[in-house]
């Protein structure tokens, strides 16, 4: 209901037609000002748009208006202690434990990483941005090794607990992965394409606009394959489910920060543009998978497709 589609899709050829897409840029610092410009321009205009398309397009919008929050979560608040920190990222590894989100997320993302390492016959690199104690990282790892896949897997985050936390539990499962400390925002100088393959999960909506464009317009630099966003799909059933499951988890914060989070999860259209702009091209794909919506950016001129449902 929140997707808005028909109102979003009208809102943005009207911009379109305009000029007002951003078509290029010069710095980091200039895409990202111009992505978050426009994204509120663009929700500005669906706004406008919903209300002349009359009550039954503009209640959803007036909901999606009171659902929105800039607040950032419990979780990112720079004067949490780490080890509260750790907390959190432990219970939301908990969480996809027991929702069995990790084997869907790796059935998903291994149709892209045989296909490469098919192709090339050699191993697959891959590098998960803000991977927190890294759960996924882990259930790759573990992945690769069933199938006998030679895949090298480096986790980062720019938690310094975090990357500890990782690299021990990488060590106590002998697991071939590796956590850096890495600011997504401001990667080293990785050689071209050092990467087949780079991650965001669960993470998306914790990034304005303009950083997630930053972070898939890094990868374009970096990754010889693909970007891989993966988050919840915005709707009001998650506002209300999202933080209903997390509350399980028995600590208050987290739970809180589950309705932040849900909050603002990004629509599907929204990151279509966000793609759009930080590459250039219309090379990227999103999927809807309940409850799940996957940003796929391909940069080895394979069509992107969507993926299947695990």
């Amino acid at each position: 209901m929140l997707q808005l589609k028909k109102a979003g899709l009208k809102a943005l050829d009207n911009l379109r037609s305009e000029g007002v897409f951003p078509s290029s840029w010069q710095s980091m610092g200039e895409l990202e000002s111009k992505t978050d410009e426009f994204i509120l321009r663009f929700l500005a205009e669906r706004f406008r748009v919903s209300r002349e398309l009359g009550g039954f397009f503009f209640l959803p919008e007036l909901l999606d208006r009171v659902m929105r929050t800039s607040e950032i979560e419990h979780m990112d608040d720079q004067r949490l202690p780490e080890t509260e920190k750790l907390e959190m990222v432990r219970a939301l590894d908990r969480q996809n434990q027991m929702l069995h989100l990790y084997p869907r997320y790796v059935g998903m993302l291994f149709s892209i990483i045989e296909e490469v390492a098919q192709g090339e016959q050699q191993e697959v690199s891959v590098l998960e941005l803000a991977s927190g104690s890294g759960g996924l990282a882990l259930a790759m790892a573990e992945e690769a090794q069933r199938k006998n896949l030679p895949l090298s897997i480096t986790g980062s985050d720019i938690v310094p607990i975090f990357i500890e936390e990782g690299n021990r539990q990488a060590e106590e499962k002998k697991l071939p992965v590796s956590f850096r400390l890495l600011n997504a925002f401001a990667l080293p100088e990785f050689s071209a394409g050092s990467f087949d393959l780079m991650l965001l999960s669960q993470s998306i909506h914790h990034f304005t606009p303009g950083q997630l464009a930053i972070m898939i317009a890094q990868s374009a630099k970096h990754t010889k394959t693909a970007f891989v966003g993966i988050d919840g799909y915005r709707s009001i059933l998650l506002a209300g489910g999202v933080p209903l499951m997390a509350s399980m988890q028995g600590i208050a914060s987290f739970a809180l920060d589950g309705l932040i989070s849900a909050r603002k999860f990004y629509s599907e259209l929204e990151l279509d543009i966000i793609a759009e702009i930080a590459t250039g091209k219309k090379n990227h794909i999103v999927t809807s998978s309940w409850p799940l919506s996957i940003l796929t950016v391909r940069f080895d001129g394979v069509k992107p497709v969507a993926f299947r449902s695990f």
